[in-house]
């Protein structure tokens, strides 16, 4: 099987805001393997080595490891314990990571000796790799609530240069920031607007309510804003867009509308 021509051949693409080392590791550890397929899914990623699928469903999966060029590059055999629709082993998959612009592009290509095979497993391949591009962004994302509280901190910091450290730790240098009163560019923008509200607005403090919703590094936030006094003053909720590494690329206010 492994240097078999093999004629009918399925490609699929998809594009993951992670980094591709962060990416490949989920090809070389049991725990992402299983996070992706299934509870019970393993992988021995050398060559030679075992790879098994357990789908929630119960079917199983399985195939041989035939080469590993970390973190590039992922070939394995793929076939079915019950046999149908392939037997196990008796298909092809290769993997191929491409970094781009801060994003990793996952290459998919299934091949096939029968072609009615080969359309059996379009759906699924596209249903799969969207979930792996869920579970590789939830790991990367895993501190999304924390990043978007430190970002409703910093507009309650009074210390300039504590406020300057905190938010570099969560956004990146060009973080850009767009609500009703808002259209700024940058650190060197958005720090000196925060403290332009703190001298304008003083005592006015949003803060984070409810869970954080996040789904492939974009997240939703619901927020409220309360006065000196503790009084509710408005409300919203931020869209939040993270970076590979995780920290704030870009946010988007949505004011909620005042009571008529």
């Amino acid at each position: 099987m492994t240097d078999r021509t093999l004629p009918y051949r399925l490609d699929r693409t998809v594009r993951i805001r992670a980094d591709r080392d962060a990416v490949f590791r989920f090809f070389t550890d049991d725990r992402r393997w299983a996070s992706w397929w299934g509870p019970g899914s393993t992988i021995d990623a050398r060559p030679g080595g075992r790879m098994l699928i357990r789908h929630p469903n119960g079917v199983e999966a399985s195939g041989e490891i035939v080469s590993v060029d970390a973190p590039e590059r992922l070939v394995f055999t793929y076939g079915y314990a019950s046999g149908q629709p392939i037997p196990s082993g008796a298909s092809r998959v290769t993997i191929r990571l491409e970094a781009s612009a801060g994003e990793t592009v996952l290459h998919l290509s299934h091949e096939f000796e029968d072609e009615t095979a080969r359309d059996h497993h379009v759906q699924g391949w596209r249903y799969q790799l969207s979930v792996f591009a869920n579970a590789v962004a939830d790991e990367v994302h895993a501190g999304a609530t924390a990043r978007v509280d430190a970002w409703f901190a910093v507009w309650r910091e009074t210390d300039a240069s504590a406020r300057a450290r905190q938010l570099a730790e969560v956004a990146v240098p060009g973080v850009r920031f767009r609500d009703r009163y808002s259209a700024v560019d940058g650190l060197e923008d958005l720090l000196p607007h925060i403290e332009a509200t703190q001298r304008f607005m003083p005592g006015v403090a949003p803060a984070r309510h409810g869970d954080v919703r996040q789904c492939q590094g974009t997240a939703l936030a619901d927020w409220t804003a309360t006065g000196a006094d503790g009084s509710p003053l408005a409300h919203g909720t931020h869209v939040f867009t993270f970076g590979p590494d995780g920290r704030i690329e870009s946010v988007v206010g949505l004011w909620a509308p005042r009571p008529a």
